[in-house]
């Protein structure tokens, strides 16, 4: 009996080669298929206890495909708003060296994979008006994991209803060694990947997290 998990993993495939992930990843659409394949069998295991129903606020996994394989400021054009096809930018203002510096904080053991699942994915409204450096502690002491700069742009590839006007967020899992920490939010109709002062709180950013990766 197919089960939940792989009709959404299918979902998701598809709208990764609708989006034309294969040929930015120099692969063939049947070599990408096979690489993201094994992930079918970890979705099943890794959702065993999620609600598989998503909504704007929680997802239940997502398909995350890393900068090893397609860079960040690649896929970021392919981002858009649930009803606009206005596509997604890279703030200009990053830094010297762009998106590049950025990495996944060292100890959240993010998997050394070309792709993985991110699962039970929330975009952290309840942290709006909360400094990062102040609901990263929280989040960890939840046994939970801040997203990264990949897995951020992962969860709007997949459910581009999760950023809404005022419900945006946070991507404290990936910094580049200063206190930037990166953020997805909207702006001209389309997400715009920035970032914000650590210390700084924005009542319509929260920061965004997850309850485990699995490869």
């Amino acid at each position: 009996m197919e089960h939940w998990t792989d009709r959404e993993f299918d979902r998701q495939l598809a709208n990764l080669f609708d989006k034309g992930y294969p040929r930015l990843a120099g692969e063939s659409e049947a070599e990408f298929a096979a690489l993201l394949e094994p992930l079918r069998e970890v979705a099943r295991t890794a959702t065993v206890r999620a609600d598989p129903q998503p909504t704007p606020a929680r997802v239940p996994f997502v398909v995350v495909v890393t900068e090893s394989l397609v860079p960040a400021e690649k896929l970021v054009p392919l981002l858009t708003l649930a009803g606009s096809t206005t596509h997604g930018v890279v703030d200009r203002n990053h830094g010297t060296g762009g998106l590049a510096p950025y990495r996944p904080l060292p100890e959240l053991g993010a998997p050394q994979k070309p792709a993985y699942l991110l699962v039970d994915v929330e975009r952290g409204e309840e942290f709006r008006n909360v400094r990062p450096e102040d609901a990263l502690p929280v989040i960890l002491g939840r046994d939970r994991t801040p997203l990264t700069i990949a897995e951020g742009i992962a969860l709007i590839t997949h459910f581009p209803e999760v950023l809404e006007k005022n419900h945006c967020f946070m991507l404290s899992g990936s910094r580049r060694g200063d206190r930037r920490v990166p953020a997805l939010w909207i702006s001209g109709r389309a997400p715009k990947l920035g970032w914000c002062w650590d210390g700084n709180p924005h009542a319509w950013l929260g920061t965004a997290s997850a309850g485990a990766r699995a490869a």
